[in-house]
């Protein structure tokens, strides 16, 4: 099971792919569209061409790890879209984002805050 943490680097491709793609499928998406290291950590999502499907890949240093959600009524509407192919959201976001909601309206508390002497 993968648990999304903020601490996270997570990064959410823009342009759909196709749904048939494995874990090395996805991989060579990453180096080749995301200009990104599947082995770095990083969560990467994925949405498929329909919109009823989403896809998130990792490495946790021992392998690969895939997870997909498969809406079975609706489609995701929105999607995190840019002139970059990958968009970084913090986990909150990506939370909402799972449950077809809209990540750029997702409140969440601050990742980071200063420590101020008291």
């Amino acid at each position: 099971m993968l648990q999304l943490t903020p601490q996270m680097r997570i990064l959410v491709a823009v342009e759909p792919v196709d749904g048939r793609k494995g874990i090395d499928g996805l991989a060579q998406l990453c180096r080749e569209r995301l200009t990104e290291d599947p082995f770095s950590g990083c969560i990467f999502v994925f949405r498929n061409r329909g919109g009823t499907s989403v896809r998130l890949l990792a490495y946790d240093g021992q392998g690969f790890w895939l997870a997909q959600k498969r809406l079975s009524k609706g489609r995701f509407k929105i999607w995190p879209g840019g002139d970059q192919p990958g968009l970084s959201l913090q986990a909150h976001q990506v939370h909402v984002l799972l449950a077809a909601g809209n990540p750029a309206h997702a409140v969440g508390a601050p990742v980071w805050r200063a420590v101020t002497p008291q």
